[in-house]
């Protein structure tokens, strides 16, 4: 069964190769945002073959391709999630490097508001968010 990102390859008529349905699938049931070091080794468990310059140039076409997001949350490391239509903004725990993804409609207007107050019409915004957690002592 081809993972969800192999489909939209598909669609756009990329050839697929192996290789590239194993990091098609690996990104396609990724739970958090990965960085290709991350998505190398999860590839790797499931074909031994497959190199990191192989993931590397592959994330990078699915990028190209509007396929992949990629965002720098701070630590260095370029971290890849599914393009999609449908809108959110992160929450960045620096300490662990986990990324929570929300939907805020109040920052959704806010936002609106504050671009037509200086004269300007939203079309579009990345909203990141770094915190630690709170003590709960």
């Amino acid at each position: 069964m081809p993972s969800r990102i192999e489909l939209i390859c598909l669609q756009k008529g990329m050839k697929m190769t192996e290789q590239r349905r194993v990091v098609a699938k690996v990104l396609s049931e990724a739970k958090d945002h990965p960085h290709v070091e991350k998505v190398y080794r999860r590839a790797s468990r499931l074909d031994p073959r497959i190199s990191i310059a192989t993931v590397y140039r592959t994330v990078r076409l699915f990028e190209e391709a509007g396929i992949l997001e990629r965002h720098d949350f701070g630590d260095g490391r370029s971290r890849y999630e599914e393009a999609t239509d449908e809108h959110h903004d992160h929450l960045i725990d620096i300490q662990s490097n986990k990324v929570i993804e929300f939907h805020s409609e109040e920052i959704e207007a806010l936002q609106v508001k504050i671009a037509e107050e200086h004269g300007f019409e939203l079309v579009g915004h990345r909203l990141e968010l770094y915190g630690v957690p709170l003590d709960k002592d």
